[in-house]
């Protein structure tokens, strides 16, 4: 089950997943067993389990995804990450550092589909283009320091 980000399982590997463990709940492992071969929570594996003795196999396969289907079909997602490598300037900007605003306009330039800076954010994680942590930027404000100027005339 390869990924581009560690953890983030496509929608086939986690069909994939629930199939190999019904295969172990039938053969009689209990939910907590499953749940830790699997590395899920047990109410997960109880879930699954549920469904399994309730609607059968076909239950735990996957189902059409919800929500809206991309505006970016696979191969334009690639041209995404190009513009992407290819660097800000290259896009036309003067700097050398992409925000998702940016990001976003690039995305409307070269495809004319248009994002808000969030999602593209998040089309960024998604295509292993960058981290969704956030780091931590040093304040020099004195606000942020526990600086507290002396108020004069307060009595």
């Amino acid at each position: 089950m390869d990924t581009t980000a560690e953890g983030i399982l496509t929608r086939d590997e986690m069909e994939s997943r629930r199939l190999l463990a019904a295969q172990d709940l039938q053969r009689g492992l209990s939910q907590s067993q499953v749940a830790r071969k699997f590395g899920v929570s047990r109410t997960t594996a109880s879930r699954w389990h549920r469904s399994l003795s309730g609607k059968g196999l076909e239950s735990l396969r996957k189902r059409r995804a919800p929500g809206r289907p991309s505006r970016l079909n696979p191969e334009q997602l690639n041209g995404v990450a190009e513009v992407y490598r290819s660097g800000p300037r290259a896009a036309g900007f003067e700097s050398d550092r992409w925000t998702t605003a940016r990001f976003a306009e690039a995305i409307f330039m070269r495809f004319g589909v248009r994002y808000d800076p969030d999602h593209v954010g998040r089309i960024m994680h998604r295509l292993g283009l960058r981290e969704r942590t956030r780091q931590r930027r040093r304040v020099s404000d004195p606000i942020y320091t526990g600086f507290r100027p002396e108020i004069s005339g307060a009595a």
